[in-house]
């Protein structure tokens, strides 16, 4: 299975941190965000991941070619950024008969991958795609799933005042054949996987929960509290 690692955002609620951090080598616990991706895809018998990088793509293509894993990570530099459908449509084809997992690397996790890899491959046959799914404490700030009772998304909440639930997206994936033929359907050069895609699978996702660790190291704050938690 391909693994791609969405990686090249701007990380503006993190600065100045960011400013010449690219986010996604932010330290948590001394290490830098990515790494802790790269240990739990390798460990788990993935055998190449693709990174996409935009923002001082320098500093990263530095800390992977300083990684005992450098001659398995392929490092795709966006000039402008694609969008995160955008980067799954320009790095898979249209034939590819395997499914492709995604992740956003500016989350921390902790997580059981191949119990993830399982429950995606005994998924209900109407399902053509996996996502990982956590009980968050901020269901404001989330986009909280509403499942029926194979656990299917039949509804998503983006990030509303009154959500109904507290199951939220990870915004881990593992995309199917049928999701990348749809991606590759589209001409816009920019495509938003949440917003343009997955939208219109509503009911044919499924969603897996994970007892693990998750948070989105997307401000200042919850970098401090990932230091505290993790």
């Amino acid at each position: 299975m391909r693994a791609i690692l969405l990686a090249g955002g701007y990380g503006t609620r993190l600065r100045p941190l960011t400013l010449d951090v690219p986010k996604c080598l932010v330290p948590i616990k001394g290490r830098p965000l990515l790494e802790y991706w790269i240990e739990l895809l390798f460990v788990n018998g993935f055998d190449e991941i693709i990174v996409n990088t935009h923002w001082l793509a320098d500093r990263v293509n530095e800390f992977v070619r300083a990684s005992k894993w450098s001659d398995r990570i392929c490092l795709v530099h966006e000039p402008v950024l694609l969008g995160t459908g955008g980067t799954i449509r320009s790095n898979t084809c249209i034939y590819d008969s395997e499914d492709v997992f995604v992740a956003h690397a500016d989350n921390l996790v902790r997580f059981d991958l191949s119990a993830f890899i399982l429950k995606h491959h005994q998924r209900p046959s109407y399902c053509v795609m996996s996502l990982l799914s956590f009980r968050t404490d901020s269901p404001q700030t989330c986009g909280i799933l509403e499942l029926n009772s194979d656990a299917a998304v039949i509804n998503f909440h983006e990030k509303v005042r009154n959500p109904p639930g507290n199951i939220a997206n990870g915004a881990v994936y593992i995309l199917t054949p049928a999701i990348i033929d749809y991606i590759h359907q589209f001409n816009s050069p920019i495509l938003d996987f949440s917003l343009d895609v997955i939208p219109n699978f509503i009911g044919r996702i499924l969603a897996v929960e994970t007892d693990g660790y998750h948070r989105d190291i997307g401000s200042l704050e919850s970098l401090a509290q990932a230091e505290l938690e993790f």
